[in-house]
């Protein structure tokens, strides 16, 4: 098992910057996948921005403005997001893939104000 927690979300207008951050405890052995998810209200979970072995991939939407780094030593997945737009409000989710297994956090939630 993993467990997740997920911090950093909050209101912020557009154009500003937040930076999320997920710590994952438990048996964070071999996780193969970490990253962020996101899902605005009335609409279906996207991902946002994952690190698979060690290589980055970024949603179109989000390309140039947020960035992902892992800390491996302390089990560490942090998303940078400027540039912030009202489109970009959402609960954004900590995901982990291990032994095929999908792990998620509670969510956060950003909003982005006009």
């Amino acid at each position: 098992q993993v467990q997740l927690v997920e911090s950093g979300g909050g209101l912020v207008q557009a154009g500003g910057s937040l930076r999320l951050a997920c710590a994952a405890s438990g048996n964070p052995f071999g996780i193969k996948t970490i990253g962020w998810y996101r899902q605005a209200q009335g609409k279906q979970r996207e991902l946002v921005a994952v690190i698979s072995s060690g290589t980055p991939n970024y949603s179109d939407s989000v390309k140039g403005r947020f960035t992902i780094s892992r800390d491996n030593a302390k089990n560490t997945v942090s998303l940078q997001m400027n540039s912030l737009k009202p489109e970009d409000t959402a609960v954004y989710y900590c995901n982990v893939l291990r032994y095929g297994l999908n792990f998620w956090g509670q969510g956060t939630q950003v909003t982005v104000s006009s």
